[in-house]
């Protein structure tokens, strides 16, 4: 069922965790080390990522014998990781770019793809409906497209201090989206024990 509620909820929990805006002083970083990309390429291949372990990460959960309930307690977890990285400006999560082509390691996997991403993406089924879901995945990805494609226009025009805003701002909604989804299934986890 289509609802504009739950595409604008998926898509700010995937903007925010995805974080486009606060990696663009990486990919400036890999473009004047040398590192060439191509946006279109990069941004498919992240689609492929999240539409292939979208449809598939519930086999391999039920390999592993986890339920959805302990999946999205566990996402919700990485989730405030993430958000406390962002607010306070710390790096939890290691990032080792390769230092060849730069198109699918790191920029497709893990800074658009990444870890964090993946288990967000299971972890909304929890929530919304699965066409909502792929939606809200989708203006995102459409997003990092853009990004990737203006990244030096965007430094100039955003600056470095809105940029730090936009990424302590997204990390307040993601702590906050990170506890509802750790409140909402830690009642149905308890209830299946």
């Amino acid at each position: 069922m289509l609802s504009l509620q739950e595409i604008t909820g998926a898509f700010i929990v995937l903007f925010a965790i995805i974080d486009i805006t606060g990696s663009i002083p990486i990919f400036l970083s890999l473009k004047q080390s040398g590192n060439r990309f191509s946006p279109l390429q990069a941004t498919l291949i992240s689609l492929g990522i999240f539409i292939v372990f979208y449809f598939l990460g519930d086999a391999a959960l039920s390999l592993f014998g986890v339920d959805i309930n302990s999946f999205a307690v566990a996402g919700s977890i990485v989730l405030f990781i993430m958000a406390f990285e962002m607010i306070l400006g710390i790096e939890i999560f290691k990032n080792d770019p390769s230092s060849g082509g730069s198109t699918v390691v790191p920029i497709a996997f893990p800074l658009i793809a990444g870890p964090g991403a993946l288990t967000t993406i299971i972890s909304l089924r929890a929530e919304y409906a699965p066409l909502n879901i792929l939606i809200a995945l989708l203006i995102n990805i459409v997003i990092d497209y853009l990004v990737l494609s203006n990244i030096d226009k965007l430094e100039r025009i955003l600056g470095k201090t809105l940029i730090s805003i936009l990424r302590k701002f997204f990390g307040v909604i993601l702590l906050a989206i990170g506890v509802k989804l750790f409140t909402t299934n830690l009642g149905g986890l308890i209830q299946n024990l």
